[in-house]
């Protein structure tokens, strides 16, 4: 089965969160989630032949599936453009557990995901929460924690400094716990460092070797909750600066950023 190697959302050329795209893969979930968690890399994204135009694009981390994953999806736009053509169309994605509809563009070096805000589950909320969930007790916040989706819910907790987030060493389990039992998928904590500019870390694996150092969802949930277009950084204390921009048009966010084809795949 073909697999490409992908580097997603870097800043530089040789840098980004690295996803791998399957095609003709294992067909059934448990096989899926077997190869996810052999491997050394952070998602999978495993792409089907769909009704119609449409790919059907199914998400694995190591240690569970995933309704989104949108750094797999920029992998999958980088794979799928590279055999179209530069002068390809737009490329519609469904993805395998809800059908969402993700529509892929390519501008220049970039690529970008169409998506719309998502319901999310109906779930209270305070900086208590999100003090015991980081394991800081008296966590000071830079405002209310709250939870925005683009297709993969996420708890948004902005936190008022840069040494504040870089300092951060969560119990991983205990917000894999809570966000299992209440349809959550991670905690993304931002601190602001400009105008329209946000840092930001994602934590939603268990291993802490496996934190992203991209999280597309996350930049679109923030944007979407924003509701404003804003460039995010991650990853630049993990060796692996990254960049990812959005944008809204017409109802719609565009979260986008490089997508680069790691050389032998």
């Amino acid at each position: 089965m073909p697999v490409h190697t992908v580097l997603c959302f870097g800043a530089t050329p040789g840098c980004g969160n690295v996803a791998l795209v399957i095609e003709e893969g294992p067909a059934t979930p448990e096989a899926r989630q077997a190869f996810a968690r052999a491997q050394p890399h952070p998602a999978c994204v495993f792409l089907d032949a769909g009704p119609g135009p449409a790919w059907v694009a199914d998400y694995y981390y190591p240690h569970a599936r995933s309704p989104l994953c949108l750094h797999a999806t920029l992998g999958a736009a980088q794979v799928l453009f590279a055999r179209a053509g530069d002068a390809a169309p737009d490329i519609v994605l469904a993805t395998a557990m809800r059908g969402q509809a993700l529509r892929l563009s390519r501008q220049g070096e970039d690529f970008f995901v169409a998506l719309q805000p998502q319901d999310v589950p109906a779930v209270a909320l305070d900086a208590a929460l999100a003090a015991w969930l980081l394991g800081q007790p008296g966590l000071m916040l830079a405002g209310a924690p709250v939870l925005a989706s683009v297709g993969s819910p996420k708890l948004l907790i902005e936190v008022p400094e840069r040494a504040t987030l870089h300092a951060l060493r969560p119990p991983l389990e205990r917000i894999f716990d809570w966000g299992r039992a209440h349809g959550v998928n991670g905690c993304y904590v931002v601190c602001r460092i400009g105008e329209e500019s946000y840092e930001g870390r994602n934590f939603n694996h268990l291993d802490p070797a496996m934190e992203d150092r991209a999280t597309g969802v996350a930049a679109g949930a923030l944007s979407a909750h924003l509701g404003r277009a804003i460039t995010l950084h991650q990853g630049g204390a993990l060796g692996a600066p990254c960049l990812i921009r959005t944008r809204l048009e017409k109802g719609e966010i565009l979260v986008g950023g490089r997508a680069e084809l790691v050389p032998g795949n």
